[in-house]
């Protein structure tokens, strides 16, 4: 915009000596002195603005002071080629113009506001004999009647309010459309990626997949020989559940690439969660932990896809399971929430999550864990997310049952 500016001055300037000069610098002394003085304050401004501009310094307020300064020009430019009859009014409409594309809507109501506010001003001093027309301008160019410039008042006005309205709502829609597009652009990437994702996972699936079942198998095997000691199970164990981190990471893969849209029915949300509850009591890695429903003892049934649903209460509380300290609870619950909506949430007595993490938690591959690999998670933020059009939502709380933890509450809305 800045170089706009000095364009636009400089054409100015080679029309104003086209015109003026044409007869001699001594034709119109007071008018050229005006029009100069303003042009040169112009570029004086221009370059102070750009050096600013430069620094990366107080872009706001550079702004609305390009606005102010423009209209400032553009009245000086009317003071002198006629008063409130000058075709140069129309500049006016140029600032506000300018001013949707820096700041949008408000930018261009202030241009229309501030400019229309020094025209008004001018006319109305020139009417009222406060400012004297220039001396070396013909006096009949100038309508000093305020009677014979309401009709140029009004004129101006509608003119300047309907290209503010009509800027600003194309700047809108500008703004609009550019983070549409910035949007699609990203859920481009992020097919692209779990394309990709989805031809590893198949490979992974069928490349790991069948040693881990012989791996589990043999661990089985040797685990039930009468000559294993105490410390050749402890170590058993360790496989056994190795292998199963290994087989859960392969799912979640899999799971993250595979896009399938929700078949949503009323599906009473109480009653899978304690489902999942029990399920993940008896899974391997909560035998020194807690895992407690604390939710509604009845049904509440919330509109969504049952089997994705339960993924997602199974990820979360595996989750839960792996951020819980030796003998934490994980706790689970079920209730109805405002607005006719359901909330399920999972809550562990872990470290919690900061304010950094929380923006990232659902981020592909991001995990705040020494060992996980971030997929988890991503695979709950990709089902509900396909669940939004239904009115399904996620959110990353403090916990309720101490100073430390986390909740994930998952919101849907209540069947009809």
């Amino acid at each position: 915009m800045t170089s706009a500016r000095l364009l636009v001055t400089t054409l100015l300037l080679g029309a104003t000596s086209f015109f003026y000069l044409r007869g001699g610098l001594a034709s119109y002394p007071q008018s050229m002195a005006i029009v100069l003085r303003t042009i040169g304050a112009a570029y004086a401004i221009s370059a102070i603005e750009a050096a600013f501009l430069r620094s990366g310094k107080g872009a706001p307020f550079l702004a609305y002071a390009h606005l102010v300064i423009d209209q400032l020009l553009w009245t000086s430019i009317v003071y002198v080629s006629g008063g409130a009859t000058s075709g140069a009014t129309s500049f006016y409409g140029l600032t506000v113009l300018v001013g949707a594309v820096l700041i949008g809507l408000r930018g261009a109501a202030f241009a229309a506001f501030f400019g229309y506010a020094l025209y008004l001003l001018l006319t109305l001093g020139l009417s009222a004999h406060w400012l004297a027309p220039p001396g070396d301008q013909p006096l009949a160019t100038y309508v000093l009647s305020l009677g014979d410039v309401s009709y140029q008042l009004l004129l101006n006005a509608l003119a300047i309010v309907v290209v503010a309205m009509l800027a600003g709502y194309l700047s809108e829609r500008l703004r609009q459309a550019g983070g549409e597009l910035e949007v699609a652009t990203r859920r481009y990437t992020e097919a692209e990626r779990l394309a990709e994702l989805g031809r590893i996972s198949a490979w992974l699936a069928h490349e790991i997949r069948n040693p881990l079942g012989s791996i589990s198998g043999s661990v089985e095997m040797l685990r039930e020989g009468e000559a294993m000691s105490s410390e050749d199970k402890k170590l058993c164990d360790i496989v056994s559940r190795e292998v199963e981190r290994l087989n859960d990471l392969v799912s979640d893969m899999v799971d993250l690439s595979k896009t399938r849209a929700p078949e949503v029915e009323a599906v009473d949300v109480a009653l899978l969660a304690r489902e999942v509850v029990e399920l993940a009591a008896k899974s391997r890695g909560a035998e020194s932990q807690r895992v407690a429903y604390e939710g509604a003892s009845g049904a509440l049934v919330a509109t969504c896809d049952p089997a994705q649903m339960r993924q997602v209460l199974w990820n979360l509380v595996r989750n839960a399971l792996q951020a819980n300290p030796p003998r934490g609870v994980v706790r689970v619950g079920v209730e109805s929430a405002p607005g006719e909506r359901v909330s399920l949430w999972v809550e562990d007595d872990g470290a919690g999550i900061d304010d950094d993490a929380k923006r990232r938690i659902f981020d592909a591959f991001y995990t705040t864990r020494a060992h996980g690999a971030g997929i988890g998670l991503a695979v709950v933020k990709r089902i509900v997310d396909d669940h939004a059009p239904h009115g399904a939502s996620i959110a990353v709380e403090n916990a309720r049952a101490g100073p430390t933890g986390a909740r994930f509450r998952v919101t849907l809305p209540k069947a009809p």
